[in-house]
């Protein structure tokens, strides 16, 4: 039996593509034993169990930005994580360990890195976190879903793999299931709009301001994801109110929220902008302003390089995007050329890759 340990987390962003890597090993390895590693409190601790999967929890978090008596308790909470993932890489014994990023992650593969266990790192995004930077000398091998990262990591530890995408998101292909699911018209065109599972202030702001513009519109709907932070504020916005606008704080099945939708709009994350290629889908990406070296833009340009999506720039967003939405959607030319565009960018095979090349190094 081989055994692995997948750690990290905190948000989407790196818990997706670490359930992608596990589901790719077992479909890999029978018998394989895969055990995560997360942070106490982040949404690893949840939908990794959903998931199927067992994890334990570090008492790790991150430093805060601003002046705070909780970055008082950081190393002591850094040491804490480091001695409890020293006693899990002890008695799990895995044969490799893998890190998606996120607070988690340091202690469990510098512990494991430690013990001479074989370990490997997968960067989503087109400028590397802080806890793979800190890991990359440590390392075996680094998966990466951008060209040029020897800006940040050993180019002989390098490996282009692409972000590894939930298999489920593939699974249906049924769009009247789809229409049925989110209560919508098959005769319409679909647009949509989601700022991941917190939400996004700035795509919430366009919708309320777009309630007018959308209720003049008679063969346009919108599936509305709100996000947790923003429900209560946006939850009796106008938008809210209309027939053709279907709000929810989060999307549970965005396998079928992306198979009804004709238009994609959102913020440009790593796995995010993955998830579009994959799946073929046209998009308006907003890059989110809060985000380490403008990284978003940048991933949202490839896409526009490509001919397959189009950036509005947060700023200009509230008061642009749905009008600018409500025109490409009609659109069905661009759409389809958008669309091609996308798919030639997917990665279809990401978890498969990462999974080979974690299986080379444990020969």
């Amino acid at each position: 039996m081989r055994r692995f340990i997948i750690s990290g987390g905190g948000t989407g962003g790196h818990v997706f593509p670490a359930l992608a890597i596990g589901r790719a090993l077992l479909r890999k390895i029978e018998n394989a034993e895969i055990l995560f590693v997360g942070a106490e409190g982040k949404m690893e601790m949840e939908k990794v169990p959903q998931a199927g999967f067992k994890i334990i929890g570090l008492p790790i978090s991150g430093l805060q930005r601003s002046l705070t008596w909780k970055n008082v308790l950081f190393p002591f909470r850094l040491l804490r994580s480091y001695l409890k993932a020293r006693r899990i890489v002890r008695s799990f014994k895995p044969d490799v360990a893998i890190g998606v990023g996120g607070y988690a992650s340091w202690p469990t593969l510098y512990a494991a890195s430690r013990k001479g266990i074989k370990t490997v790192i997968q960067e989503q995004n087109s400028y590397a976190g802080l806890t793979n930077k800190q890991l990359a000398k440590s390392v075996d091998l680094i998966c990466v879903a951008y060209h040029n990262m020897d800006r940040y990591f050993p180019k002989n530890k390098i490996v282009f793999t692409g972000n590894p995408i939930r298999a489920d998101l593939l699974a249906q292909n049924d769009r009247k299931l789809a229409w049925e699911y989110f209560g919508l018209k098959p005769d319409l065109r679909t647009i949509l709009l989601f700022g991941g599972s917190l939400g996004a202030g700035t795509l919430n702001e366009a919708m309320d301001k777009g309630a007018d513009l959308i209720g003049q519109q008679s063969d346009v709907q919108i599936i509305w994801q709100v996000g947790s932070f923003y429900a209560e504020k946006y939850s009796r916005s106008p938008s809210a109110e209309l027939a053709q606008v279907k709000q929810s704080e989060f999307i549970d099945r965005m396998d079928l929220a992306y198979l009804a939708a004709d238009l994609v709009i959102c913020r440009a994350g790593a796995l995010t902008i993955s998830e579009l290629c994959l799946l073929s889908k046209p998009s308006i990406l907003v890059p989110s302003p809060n985000v380490a070296e403008d990284h978003q833009t940048k991933n949202a340009e490839a896409m526009v390089k490509a001919g397959a999506a189009r950036i509005i720039r947060d700023g200009e967003a509230p008061a642009v995007l749905i009008e600018e939405a409500i025109q490409l959607v009609h659109d069905e030319e661009k759409l389809k050329t958008w669309s091609y565009a996308a798919g030639r960018l997917g990665r279809p095979r990401a978890g498969e890759e990462i999974v080979n090349e974690i299986l080379k190094l444990n020969k």
